[in-house]
């Protein structure tokens, strides 16, 4: 099927490099498109305006929000809204909903990238790296022998979420011979066999895992799902990392069991107020491993997603229903009444 020659995408500036290059987008991801009019919105927002749900028939988006104020106006040519990453949390979708707004997410492109992070992370926090490079660089070699290692084989590494990420986990982590937890609402009995993983439900995942990944999306039910109570239940030699959302955890919490040494440490992809602000206790203490939300940004991950994302893009204009559409609902809309195939 053809697409709509007058299809119009726009993507967020975000996508650019701070000094406004294209440099991270590896320039095969854009063949995906198939002679699509496609541009770089003109400036960067905070969140998609009204002007450019008019504009365009889809936007791809990383950080600007999606909110019913985007959609406030009566001249709703926007089709589709195509999010750069997994992540959907700062989308309105019950807006999007009303307004017969499609939105799709690119799972696709994250999954490996984000599962070799949680590996890095794991690898990282057993061996004390970050430590030890701050033995090195501040002179403190005779110190190396009090910051002791741990070797992986038995050691239980838990996932909170049991989705396409958390699965390539226990995929990447199978040579370590570690006993692999998952805890999530729905169960994966086949996934559980064939990744040799223990569906478990929370409270247990925490009491017996060595390493809890966080894995799951910022939904109402997921908010500050790990607080004092649930950090309290995790082995004073425990480590979290969080690659999902930080408001999935009660950072205060974590920080209080952190700096008294009540579970051993933690890696952070993620925080609850993003940029973190510099005077974050948590970025003062040794026993962490911080990162700006983009621990997962390698060249591999940045066309995954473009490619991911601009599939979608050419399926709503080729009249097809996304492989990735978070939103069925707005299917329903009178405006896609026989207008898109599944």
């Amino acid at each position: 099927m053809t697409h709509d020659p007058a299809f119009r995408l726009g993507i967020t500036r975000d996508c650019l490099t701070p000094d406004g290059d294209r440099a991270n987008f590896d320039e095969r991801a854009f063949a995906v498109l198939r002679g699509l009019d496609w541009e770089f919105l003109p400036e960067f927002a905070e969140q998609i305006t009204p002007d450019d749900v008019a504009r365009y028939d889809a936007i791809l988006s990383l950080r600007p929000a999606l909110t019913a104020a985007s959609l406030a106006g009566t001249d709703h040519r926007l089709k589709l809204l195509a999010r750069f990453g997994a992540g959907f949390d700062n989308v309105d979708l019950a807006a999007a909903d009303r307004a017969g707004l499609l939105v799709a997410n690119a799972p696709d492109g994250v999954r490996r990238p984000v599962a070799t992070t949680i590996l890095t992370f794991i690898l990282a926090l057993s061996h004390k790296l970050m430590i030890k490079d701050r033995l090195t660089r501040t002179g403190r070699w005779g110190e190396r022998t009090r910051f002791m290692g741990e070797g992986l084989v038995g050691k239980v590494v838990g996932s909170i979420g049991f989705g396409s990420i958390a699965q390539e986990s226990f995929r990447l982590l199978a040579p370590l011979d570690m006993v692999h937890l998952a805890y999530s609402p729905s169960r994966h009995p086949e996934e559980a066999v064939a990744l040799n993983v223990r569906e478990v439900d929370r409270d247990t995942l925490l009491r017996e895992s060595d390493f809890v990944c966080i894995n799951a999306p910022l939904t109402p039910s997921t908010r500050r799902m790990i607080g004092a109570r649930e950090v309290g239940l995790m082995k004073p030699g425990a480590y979290l990392i969080n690659t999902g959302r930080g408001q999935i955890v009660d950072e205060a919490a974590l920080y209080a069991a952190l700096a008294e040494g009540r579970i051993a440490g933690a890696a952070l992809d993620v925080f609850e107020q993003e940029p973190v602000s510099p005077d974050n206790p948590i970025l003062a203490l040794e026993n962490v491993i911080v990162s700006p939300h983009s621990l997962c940004w390698t060249d591999e991950c940045y066309r995954g997603i473009a490619e991911s994302a601009f599939r979608s893009v050419v399926a709503v204009a080729s009249g097809r229903r996304p492989d990735y559409l978070v939103n069925p609902a707005a299917l329903n809309h009178p405006r896609w009444i026989g207008q898109i195939s599944a």
